[in-house]
């Protein structure tokens, strides 16, 4: 297994959908190993195949409710289907996220409370995740990647701009760029 590097906002494999995982072979099964390595290293709580720069449909997930129960799993070709968002601008504190492959800052974004995603497993066995509140987040914010969406892109118009203008202070937002978690000095 090892640590992948992590694309930053303007590298073309983020802004471009992915295409299906035709066959789950043993580089698919190693792409993931990898994934969840560089996600627990990063850390984060999901990682989709276009952000280690790999354009296909497959994301990692893992999160700990407050109760302590893990949830982690791996999705391939998911379907995301979700419930109308609630009118109202987000709270900052409620509703705030961040993204590995805009590290280091996080924006208040609207998200649907509840939403139901299916797909297939490493085996290939039919996977079904009906979830809400964080865990609904996470998944919409991962299937967003595969549509080559960033979370940034979906801000309301200030924020886009705050995000814009950090972007351009970084020298992000142009091919090639990438971090990798344990090497190099990004907080994530």
């Amino acid at each position: 297994m090892a640590v992948l590097p992590i694309r930053i906002m303007g590298d073309p494999v983020l802004h471009a959908p992915a295409g299906l995982v035709e066959e789950i072979t043993d580089e698919i099964r190693t792409l993931v190993a990898d994934m969840f390595e560089t996600m627990d290293a990063a850390p984060g709580v999901g990682l989709a195949g276009p952000q280690v720069g790999v354009p296909l449909r497959l994301f990692t997930y893992s999160y700990t409710d407050d109760d302590g129960a893990p949830w982690r799993g791996v999705v391939i070709n998911p379907e995301l289907w979700q419930r109308p968002l609630d009118p109202g601008d987000p709270d900052e504190d409620e509703e705030s996220e961040g993204c590995l492959s805009f590290p280091g800052e996080r924006f208040p974004l609207r998200r649907s409370d509840e939403v139901l995603v299916t797909g297939t497993d490493l085996e290939g066995e039919p996977v079904r995740i009906q979830v809400a509140g964080w865990r609904a987040r996470i998944m919409q914010h991962e299937f967003d990647h595969l549509d080559g969406i960033l979370y940034v892109d979906r801000l309301g118009d200030g924020d886009w701009k705050t995000a814009q203008k950090i972007a351009r202070k970084r020298g992000w937002g142009r091919p090639g760029q990438a971090w990798t978690p344990g090497v190099d000095d990004i907080d994530a």
